[in-house]
């Protein structure tokens, strides 16, 4: 269930993703405005640490495109990688926690669940290969109202 301040944000919004709370919050020149259920890969909630471990990164990114999806409803992509993501998967290939051949993935976004599939949100069924899932009414509410070039912040 979605909880917001009513009307329409107020200049410039930002995002806060929550994976421990299973939330993606809202906030607006006015602070906060609305938070929204979501979902992610892996059930570890781990930061990502390579392509194919489903899990979802953690750090600060910007949306830089946006556009329907016919399988997911909305699709608003991510700037994954980042130059600090870069940096972490380094050190991770150097310390050895991940194999030298790892490759760093890429294709992170926010985006509905599948059609009829919203449940596994109010399941808190994680099901991603490392996106954020929202179900469809409350991603195309957030899909109107933000622009690309938001920042996002996601943390454990």
């Amino acid at each position: 269930m979605r909880i917001s301040t009513g009307d329409g944000p107020v200049g410039t919004i930002y995002i806060i993703i929550d994976k421990s709370q299973y939330e993606l919050i809202v906030y607006d020149d006015k602070g906060w405005y609305a938070t929204y259920p979501v979902v992610f890969g892996n059930n570890s909630l781990s930061d990502k640490k390579m392509e194919g471990d489903k899990n979802t990164p953690e750090g600060t990114f910007r949306i830089v495109s946006k556009r329907s999806h016919k399988q997911w409803d909305r699709f608003m992509a991510l700037d994954y990688p980042t130059k600090e993501s870069w940096e972490k998967f380094n050190k991770r290939k150097e310390k050895g926690e991940i194999p030298a051949s790892a490759r760093i993935g890429g294709g992170i976004g926010i985006h509905g669940t599948w059609l009829h599939e919203d449940f596994v949100v109010d399941r808190y069924k994680n099901w991603t290969l490392g996106c954020i899932s929202m179900k469809r009414n409350d991603v195309e509410e957030l899909y109107n109202y933000t622009p690309v070039g938001t920042k996002v912040v996601i943390r454990k």
